[in-house]
């Protein structure tokens, strides 16, 4: 089954304002605005088969009902993350290509691109030799890099940091297309998020993402119709984040990317509230139970997207324990659209880190879950 995203002109309304339509082939569900009302108790992120018709709270039995909920829950996101931008936004990529060096099997560029007027991001592209002699089509897949300050996206792709693995050299020399932006307020992407109207740095990551699909949609050797997103720690949560909002990834590895609010360094969610995260939390330091939202929801709105988690059982960032709260919530979700086992957890032994053994298992992953033809359309 697949997901896609249609956008519709609301009446008396001179702004696009984004009503979508969830259509799980073959069959069609009602449109479902992301605008909605959002109460001011939220649901029990615990128990994600409830949702709110008009003044009462009434059992989620069906995938419409599924979608009601989940309505519910990107209206919440926007609310601490600010308003997920339309199309409208979007201007010509004007692709450029600042370097390019051989790496083995594969070719590394340094780009950029043009996410919205005024605002530039570099990226990585990592193309496979196989890509570039445009044979055969390629698996692609967004690799959202962990936080560093010095680096930036370059941890990603190079071994700089002891603690931090180069995933996406992994991916291209497996055979994947990669593209690996650089996050806002990082090393030196620095956009100006007042300037460009975003009211955290997490929306306009999950911005800068999304056209970043619309990077890999421009090369003829990439497989169209599903991509996927792998992140580490900070890219952990950007992949998760971009994916609820982004229909066009259809396979998520989250890997030390979360716990819940509640439960993250024994309440003191201040780690997530500077200018490039979500500053909007702050208002909810001391009162935990009051955030819109939380990781069990995000996670269950990824239903019925194959998904794999690292949550080590050493990780002094994000408990496993409370993963494991979050995936049992999700489940029954998954359980709904008949794909519980896309949902997969791994609970290693070791620190806040993606080991090896537990990256093979999550590429070996990605491949299942993005298969598809290598053939190139005639």
């Amino acid at each position: 089954m697949q997901l896609w995203p249609v956008h519709r002109q609301t009446a008396g309304s001179s702004k696009l304002m984004r009503l979508w339509c969830w259509v799980w082939i073959p069959l069609a569900f009602p449109a479902v605005a992301f605008a909605q009302t959002v109460p001011s108790a939220p649901l029990p992120a615990t128990n994600l088969l409830a949702y709110r018709a008009a003044n009462a709270v009434l059992p989620v039995k069906s995938t419409n009902d599924w979608l009601l909920r989940r309505s519910g829950i990107i209206a919440s996101m926007e609310r601490v993350m600010g308003e997920f931008p339309d199309r409208s936004r979007a201007c010509p990529l004007d692709i450029q290509t600042r370097s390019e060096e051989g790496a083995g099997s594969y070719v590394l560029r340094l780009i950029s691109y043009a996410s919205e007027p005024g605002s530039r991001v570099p990226a990585f592209l990592l193309l496979p030799k196989t890509a570039i002699e445009g044979k055969t089509l390629h698996p692609a897949v967004l690799v959202l890099h962990p936080t560093d300050m010095e680096y930036g996206h370059r941890v990603a792709v190079k071994p700089l940091r002891a603690n931090y693995r180069a995933y996406a050299a992994d991916l291209a020399a497996r055979g994947f297309v990669v593209l690996a932006p650089a996050y806002p307020l990082m090393a030196d992407y620095q956009p100006d998020l007042k300037v460009l109207g975003y009211k955290s740095g997490t929306m306009k990551a999950i911005w800068d993402n999304c056209r970043g699909l619309d990077v890999l949609e421009t090369l003829p050797s990439v497989r169209k119709g599903g991509y996927g997103a792998i992140g580490h720690s900070l890219g952990g949560h950007n992949a998760i984040y971009t994916a609820v909002f982004e229909p066009r990834i259809t396979a998520i590895v989250s890997s030390c990317g979360f716990d819940s609010f509640r439960h993250y360094m024994n309440g003191n969610i201040k780690g997530w509230t500077s200018e490039r995260y979500m500053p909007a939390l702050l208002e909810y330091q001391g009162r935990l139970e009051a955030i819109p939202f939380d990781f069990h929801e995000l996670a269950g709105a990824l239903a019925p997207r194959p998904f794999f988690i690292n949550a080590p059982l050493r990780d002094s960032n994000f408990k496993w324990q409370s993963v494991d709260e979050i995936v049992a919530a999700a489940r029954p979700v998954y359980r709904l659209f008949g794909a519980e086992a896309k949902l997969v957890v791994e609970h290693p032994d070791c620190d806040h880190d993606f080991p090896a053994e537990v990256r093979e298992r999550a590429y070996k992953f990605l491949e299942q879950s993005l298969a598809g033809s290598n053939h190139l359309p005639e």
